[in-house]
This record gives C-alpha cells, structure tokens and sequence, in this order.
C-alpha cells in the first residue's frame, strides 16, 4: 500500500445550488481515489443540488449536523453557491472550528468567500478568483496570483484549471497531518 493513502481520513465537502461543476467533483473523486472518505453536505440531506453547468449532486449529509470532530478538513468549491453558504451560521461555526483545530480548510475560486465570512483568513497566504481578489484582501489576507498557494493547513486556488494543483496541494496538507 502506497505510504500516502488517506484511507483514514474523513472530508467534508460543501455542496448548493449554482457550485461550479469541477470544483466539486475533481477533489472528491482524486481524495476518494487516495483512499479518503467524502462527506457531501448541503443544507438538506438527499436533496438533488444543480451545478452552474447543470450536473447534478445529490447531498450525503445536512450542513446542520455536521461536526468538525468528525472530519480532517474541508472543501469549499467555487461557483455562485458560496455566496449562499457564507450566510449560514453553521457553515461558519464549522469552518471557524477547522481553522481552530489546524485541520485543512481548502477553497477554490470563488470558494474563498466562506472563509473570509468565517474570519479565518487574516494574515493568511491565498489565492482565489481574480473577482474576489479585493474581497480576500480586505478580509486581511495576502493575496498571490498563483494556481496553488498552501499556507500552513490552508490551500487554495483560482480556477478549475488550477485544479490539478489545487488537489496536489489539499494532499500534500493532508498527508502532513497524517
């Protein structure tokens, strides 16, 4: 068994309306093929989210019950869906709680508004959509133009292109807190 399986670790992956496509189902497919278990939660459990590109997903889990004692990080996809997200105080409590504990707290595009209403991301290395560039910094972060920036338990990237880095990143962080 290759030393860099992850078949111990749980994530949590948020899901809405509007998530952009890829930015889900790349993490979670290439974390559930290193061996890692997948939690999709949105704000109901079995409800059937629309990505902005039209593929479906169907939620494992409410937002609502979810505990960061039961998971080694976190996923916040991009779209529009983290516009949404970001005003549910359960979602913040939870991202503020990975954060607290140092457990991987990784967004993607415009997934970087979660943890910016959580507060976390002060006088943290970032990077996300160019159209939250001013958001992120203004949140106190300091911003790079890079495909992939990981600072400490935080990895975060711009687009879906980045994607392949994005998911390197969230692994490399991952494998370090084994």
């Amino acid at each position: 068994m290759a030393t860099n399986r992850l078949d111990d670790k749980r994530i949590l992956c948020l899901v809405g309306d509007d998530y952009e496509d890829l930015e889900l189902w790349y993490p979670k497919l290439r974390l559930e093929e290193a061996g890692a278990h997948v939690t999709v939660a949105g704000a109901e459990e079995g409800a059937n989210y629309r990505g902005k590109h039209g593929y479906p997903c169907v939620s494992d889990a409410a937002i609502a019950d979810m505990e960061v004692a039961d998971f080694h990080g976190i996923i916040c996809p991009g779209g529009w869906m983290p516009d949404k997200l970001r005003r549910d105080p359960k979602v913040l409590e939870l991202v503020k709680g990975f954060h607290a504990e140092q457990k991987l707290v990784a967004a993607i595009c415009h997934g970087g508004w979660i943890p910016i209403s959580a507060g976390v991301y002060g006088n943290v290395r970032v990077t996300g959509s160019p159209g939250i560039k001013d958001d992120l910094v203004n949140a106190g972060a300091i911003w790079e133009d890079a495909p992939l920036v990981v600072d400490r338990h935080f990895v975060s990237s711009r687009r879906p292109d980045d994607l392949p880095d994005f998911c390197r990143g969230v692994l490399q962080v991952l494998v370090e807190q084994s």
